[in-house]
């Protein structure tokens, strides 16, 4: 019997140097995911419905964008593919995946000929529709009312912008796709075009109510989140169409770059609900540290108050990253020197006298003297 028990202590303490090191590694995983504040992040985009967002925006797309992009891209093709060039680049195919999708489109010259004014001005027109749905979900996403209709110059604006954006990032990568020396200057250039885009496209589609400071983030996620979409692409979508081309013709390449637009969908309005999130957690109690930083134990919002505690920041509605509202009562002469003397210039005047407490507070201010005179006899 001792020696099972031996072999048995001897065995727990073969096993015990390992159970510390997996009750530090879920300690680590849990202080993760409470710093991070992850399953917030996850239940906005529930709140949200990221998915079916996504699916709208694509089939919106394709009804309303792709007509006027492929318009647009054969006035201006430097090529003879038109849009077919710019479908390519964004997915990121060669070879065979990249012949499917050429002949998907007309030839650039065919479509000029075909193209008349009205139905130029119509394909315009229904773009901007693309662009209020995409206004309408940075408004859910940031929690802001609905813009005015007379504002829908905004949404053209918009649309322009990002076609010239698209036209852009495409010609860029077309001219220098065969230049191995300049790939850096290329992705460089993509970068700071995506994030200079999707940083200004923002507060302007909202007609200013986010700051440049809170659409910061979003702007950097999406750009991010559009070059991880590329490799997905280059790795899962190229082989697929390849595929379906042989089997089912033209419509199954047709139904791939419908998935590839559900995920540009899903990347723009996660990039925005990322922005929302890593804003309301960090750079929000960041800017209000900063601004109270000169005047501490004032009671301002977010910072500590003289009891010790903080008051609660604002909450989000109208203006994203404003400054805090200041309060109207009129300064005061200050009390005191210091901290105190600092927080009395925004305390509130004492009551006029009248009443039963404009009697006392009369009472206090007469002079000790005059007290005591009016008592002798």
């Amino acid at each position: 019997m001792r020696p099972r028990r031996s072999e048995g202590a001897g065995r727990q303490l073969g096993q015990s140097p390992h159970r510390p090191v997996r009750r530090a590694a879920r300690q680590g995983a849990e202080r993760v995911r409470r710093d991070f504040r992850l399953k917030d992040l996850y239940q906005s985009g529930k709140e949200f419905e990221l998915t079916g967002r996504a699916m709208g925006f694509a089939a919106l797309a394709m009804l309303t964008v792709i007509p006027l992009l492929i318009v647009v891209a054969a006035a201006g093709a430097a090529t003879h593919h038109g849009l077919a060039v710019w479908v390519i680049y964004g997915m990121g195919l060669t070879r065979s995946s990249a012949r499917s999708v050429v002949q998907l489109f007309s030839a650039p010259a065919r479509v000029l000929d075909t193209t008349s004014v009205f139905s130029a001005v119509l394909v315009a027109l229904f773009g901007v529709t693309f662009a209020g749905s995409v206004q309408a979900g940075f408004e859910r996403v940031w929690g802001l009312p609905a813009g005015p209709w007379h504002k829908i110059w905004r949404q053209a604006a918009w649309l322009a912008a990002l076609i010239a954006y698209i036209y852009a990032s495409a010609t860029v990568g077309e001219v220098t796709l065969r230049a191995p020396t300049e790939t850096v200057s290329r992705v460089s250039v993509a970068v700071v075009l995506g994030i200079v885009f999707f940083w200004w496209g923002l507060r302007f589609l909202v007609g200013g109510r986010v700051s440049y400071l809170a659409a910061m983030p979003g702007a950097v996620a999406t750009v991010a989140f559009l070059a991880g979409l590329r490799a997905f692409s280059t790795l899962v979508f190229e082989p697929l169409i390849a595929t379906n081309a042989v089997t089912y013709g033209a419509v199954g390449t047709v139904l791939i770059v419908q998935s590839w637009l559900i995920g540009v969908g899903w990347v723009i309005y996660g990039g925005q609900l990322f922005g929302r999130w890593f804003h309301d957690g960090w750079l929000r109690s960041w800017a209000d540290s900063g601004r109270g930083r000169g005047e501490p134990g004032c009671g301002e919002e977010g910072e500590p108050t003289p009891g010790g505690q903080s008051t609660p920041p604002r909450e989000l509605g109208g203006v994203i990253g404003s400054s805090p509202a200041r309060p109207s009562t009129p300064p005061s002469s200050p009390a005191s020197s210091g901290a105190a003397g600092r927080c009395a210039n925004t305390a509130a005047p004492a009551p006029r006298a009248g009443g039963h407490d404009g009697q006392a507070a009369e009472a206090r201010r007469v002079p000790r003297s005059t007290v005591e005179s009016s008592r002798l006899p």
